[in-house]
């Protein structure tokens, strides 16, 4: 399922989302002109690996260093379609959220929904060398907020039938709802699986984040 729009227009210019998207993108094509070798420092230095962190917090728990990657890593990813895919999920669910919480909280939520994200997939496989890159986890916590505060909003949909692809539009609630039970599914296959490398607790960690702080956040007054 690819979806294409929903049927909520919002109020204001999401401009913490346009924002994101092209810092991200600026990111990425700043990655694009490493070299190998260069591109593996990058991720090492300013990924998030699980082992790497734990033992950077056992070492000093203090130090302001140790915690960068877990914002850090939401601005890398692994390829056009790892990019493409989360910075479309956030131009379509993201900016309905942000009308709701405004720009600025808007940028504290998603920030945060990372970071919790992160926290979760480390707390799932802290022995891992593994780099966790991608701002999937905070995308997810968007897709928490949008799946609680719009859930009849209609989501147009791509769905391959046999030969064909149609367009359908999906209840929010449905898509979203679907959307995390193949996470959820996929990430409990990790747990007796080795070698994937997709962050699948980051991404249900981020979407029950979502769920949790859109009720804390209060709400835009003009909404």
């Amino acid at each position: 399922m690819i979806p294409i729009r929903d049927n909520i227009r919002s109020r204001s210019i999401p401009i913490t989302g346009y924002i994101l998207i092209v810092i991200t993108a600026f990111v990425f094509f700043k990655e694009l002109m490493l070299d190998d070798r260069g591109l593996d420092q990058v991720v090492t230095t300013f990924g998030l690996i699980p082992a790497v962190f734990l033992t950077g917090l056992n070492r000093n728990i203090a130090d302001v260093t140790v915690y960068l990657p877990l914002l850090t890593n939401l601005f890398l990813h692994g390829g056009w379609l790892h990019i493409i895919g989360n910075l479309w999920y956030l131009k379509i669910f993201g900016d309905n959220v942000e009308d709701r919480l405004g720009h600025g909280n808007f940028l504290i939520f998603y920030l945060l929904c990372g970071v919790i994200a992160n926290l979760v997939q480390v707390m799932i496989d802290p022995a891992s060398n593994v780099p966790t890159i991608g701002a999937s986890g905070a995308i997810s916590g968007v897709l928490g907020a949008y799946f609680i505060s719009f859930p009849f909003a209609k989501v147009s949909t791509l769905i391959p039938v046999f030969f064909f692809i149609t367009v359908i539009e999906i209840p929010a609630m449905l898509f979203l709802g679907l959307w995390f039970l193949l996470q959820l599914q996929s990430g409990t296959a990790s747990l007796y699986m080795a070698g994937t490398n997709v962050a699948w607790w980051a991404h249900i960690g981020g979407f029950a984040a979502g769920i949790v702080l859109i009720k804390l956040f209060p709400r835009r007054n003009s909404y």
